[in-house]
C-alpha cells in the first residue's frame, strides 16, 4: 500500500466522511420528495415504491461484490468508480422525465454506492494504523453515515419545496464531483489480493431478491394471480435457497454462513434486519399521508421529524453505555418492543389527528431507533475475529438494506391490496368508476377534480390501507423481540469467552 503523507490523513478520512453521508442521505432523503414525484411524473404507488426500491435493491445486492471487488482490484480503483458512478447517476436522477428513467437512475446510484461502500472503511483501516487514532477515525466516519440517514428527511422537505423534487438529486453532484477530485489526489492505492469472484452466489442473491421484491411491489396492481407475479415468486422460491446452498458449499464465499452458528451475532442481525424491515417501510408512506391527505407541504412534513431524529441522536450513546455494562439483550430488545408499540399508535391517528397528539409517538420511534444502533455494531466488534470482520460488516450491512427493501415492498403489497379492496367497494357504493390507475390522491390538482365524496373516499381508504400496513409492521417488529429475547437469553454480554476472544474490529454504523 502506498499511505500518504500524516498530512492528508485529515483529508482522507473527510473524503470518506463526505462520500458515505452522501450515500447514506440518498437512501432516505427521496421520501419527502415521492409525493412531488408521483404528481410531476404521473406514478401510482407502485411506480414510487421503485423509485425507492430500485436504489437499495442494488446496493444491497451488490454490496459483498463490491468489497470482493476491491480485494481483486484495488480499493482505490473501485472506490472512484464507485464514487463516479454515483455522481452520474444522481444527475442522470434529476435529469430524468419519466418514473422508468428515474428508477433507472436510481439503480445507477444504486449501483455506485455499493462499490464505494466497502472500501470506504477498509481505507480508513489502513491509512490510521494506530489504534487509538484509527478508533476516532472510524468513530467519526460511523457517526457521519449514521447522521446521513437521521437527517435525510428532515433536509429533503425543504429542498423540494424552495427547488423542487429535482434537487435531491443535484445537491449530489457538486458533492460527488469534488470528492472525485480530492479522493484521486489524497486516497492511498493498495495491493490488489487473488480472490475469486462468487459469480454463481452473485447471479442467484440478484436473481431471488430482484424477483421477490418485483412481484410484492406488483402483485397488488396486477394481481396476486398474474401469470408474471407468480412466475417471478417461483423464481424467487427457488433462487434464493440455491443462494443458500452454493454460498454453503463454497470455499470463497461472498457470504459466510458461519456468521450464523452464533446466537448472539444472528440476534443482532436480526434486529438490524427488522429495524429497517419495519422503520423504512413506515418511512416511505408517511410523507404521503402527510402531503397527499393531510395537505403539509414538503418542508412541514420534514420538520416534523426532527423530534425523532432529536432521539436518535440522544438514545444512540445511551444503548452504546447499556450495552458495555449489561451486554447487548436489554437495549436491542427494548428498541425493537419500542418500535412495534410506536407503529402499533401511529395507526390509532388519522387524517384529521393534529401534529402535538402523535408527536410523542415520532419521540418513541427515535428512542426504539436509536436504541438498536450500537448495540448491533458492537456485537459484531466483539464476536468476529480479525480475518472475517469485513465479512460480517459486510453481511450486516447487506442484511439492513435487504430489510428497507423487504419491508417497503412487503407493507407497500398489504397497503396497496387493502387499499384497492376498501376504495372499488366505496366507489361502488357511490357510483363512480372505479379508476384505480391512481389508487391514491399524488396529484392536488386530479385530486380537486373529482367530486367531493369521491375525493373522501380515496382520502379515508388510503388512511385505512396505511393503518392496516403500519398494524403489520408493528406485528412483525413485536415478534422480532420475543425472537432477539429467546436469541439472547443466556448471554448477558456480546464478549466471548477469553480464550476465543478477538481483536474488536470497527463497525460501520449503517441502516
Amino acid at each position: 500500500m502506498t499511505k500518504p503523507p500524516a498530512r492528508h490523513k485529515g483529508l482522507v478520512l473527510a473524503t470518506l466522511c463526505a462520500t458515505m453521508f452522501m450515500a447514506m442521505l440518498d437512501n432516505v432523503i427521496v421520501n419527502n420528495a415521492l409525493p412531488r414525484i408521483g404528481q410531476q411524473l404521473h406514478s401510482g404507488v407502485s411506480g414510487l415504491q421503485w423509485v425507492v426500491e430500485g436504489y437499495s435493491l442494488v446496493y444491497a445486492a451488490l454490496l459483498l461484490t463490491g468489497g470482493t471487488l476491491g480485494d481483486r482490484y484495488g480499493r482505490r480503483r473501485i472506490f472512484l468508480t464507485g464514487l463516479a458512478v454515483f455522481t452520474a447517476g444522481s444527475a442522470a436522477a434529476a435529469l430524468s422525465g419519466t418514473t422508468g428513467t428515474l428508477i433507472a437512475a436510481r439503480m445507477f446510484q444504486g449501483l455506485g454506492a455499493a462499490l464505494l461502500t466497502p472500501g470506504s472503511l477498509s481505507i480508513l483501516r489502513h491509512v490510521f494504523t494506530d489504534e487509538k487514532e484509527r478508533a476516532r477515525a472510524v468513530g467519526l466516519w460511523s457517526g457521519v453515515s449514521a447522521l446521513g440517514l437521521a437527517v435525510g428527511p428532515v433536509l429533503g422537505g425543504p429542498i423540494v419545496d424552495a427547488f423542487g423534487w429535482a434537487a435531491v438529486f443535484w445537491i449530489n453532484v457538486p458533492v460527488g464531483a469534488g470528492g472525485l477530485l480530492l479522493a484521486a489526489r489524497v486516497l492511498p492505492e493498495f495491493a490488489a489480493r487473488t480472490k475469486r469472484l462468487d459469480l454463481p452466489g452473485q447471479a442467484l442473491s440478484a436473481l431471488g431478491f430482484g424477483a421477490l421484491v418485483y412481484a410484492l411491489i406488483e402483485g397488488p396492481g396486477r394481481g396476486w394471480t398474474d401469470t408474471r407475479v407468480l412466475t417471478l415468486a417461483a423464481v424467487a422460491t427457488l433462487a434464493l435457497p440455491a443462494f443458500v446452498f452454493v454460498e454453503a458449499r463454497s470455499t470463497d464465499p461472498m457470504l459466510d454462513l458461519r456468521f450464523f452458528r452464533d446466537r448472539v451475532l444472528t440476534g443482532a442481525a436480526v434486529s438490524g434486519f427488522m429495524i429497517s424491515f419495519g422503520m423504512f417501510g413506515a418511512a416511505f408512506f408517511l410523507p404521503l399521508l402527510m402531503q397527499d391527505v393531510m395537505g403539509w407541504s414538503p418542508s412541514d412534513a420534514g420538520l416534523a421529524g426532527l423530534p425523532m431524529t432529536a432521539m436518535i441522536v440522544v438514545a444512540a450513546p445511551l444503548s452504546s453505555a447499556l450495552t458495555s455494562r449489561h451486554g447487548p439483550r436489554l437495549p436491542l430488545v427494548a428498541g425493537l418492543a419500542l418500535c412495534a408499540a410506536a407503529l402499533g399508535a401511529l395507526s390509532l391517528y388519522g387524517a384529521h389527528a393534529r401534529y402535538p397528539q402523535y408527536v410523542w409517538v415520532l419521540l418513541v420511534m427515535g428512542l426504539g431507533m436509536g436504541m438498536t444502533f450500537a448495540p448491533v455494531s458492537i456485537t459484531v466488534m466483539q464476536r468476529v475475529d480479525p480475518a472475517r470482520a469485513g465479512m460480517a460488516s459486510a453481511t450486516l450491512n447487506t442484511l439492513r438494506e435487504i430489510g428497507g427493501v423487504i419491508g417497503v415492498a412487503l407493507l407497500g403489497a398489504v397497503l396497496s391490496s387493502r387499499l384497492t379492496a376498501t376504495l372499488t367497494e366505496a366507489l361502488h357504493r357511490l357510483g363512480a368508476p372505479a379508476d384505480l390507475d391512481r389508487p391514491f390522491p399524488a396529484a392536488p390538482d386530479g385530486a380537486a377534480a373529482l367530486p367531493a365524496p369521491v375525493h373522501d373516499a380515496v382520502n379515508a381508504a388510503f388512511v385505512d390501507a396505511l393503518h392496516v400496513a403500519l398494524r403489520c409492521g408493528s406485528a412483525a417488529l413485536a415478534a422480532a423481540a420475543l425472537v432477539v429475547a429467546l436469541l439472547l437469553r443466556r448471554s448477558r454480554g456480546a464478549t466471548p469467552p477469553p480464550a476465543a476472544r478477538p481483536t474488536p474490529q470497527p463497525q460501520a454504523a449503517h441502516r
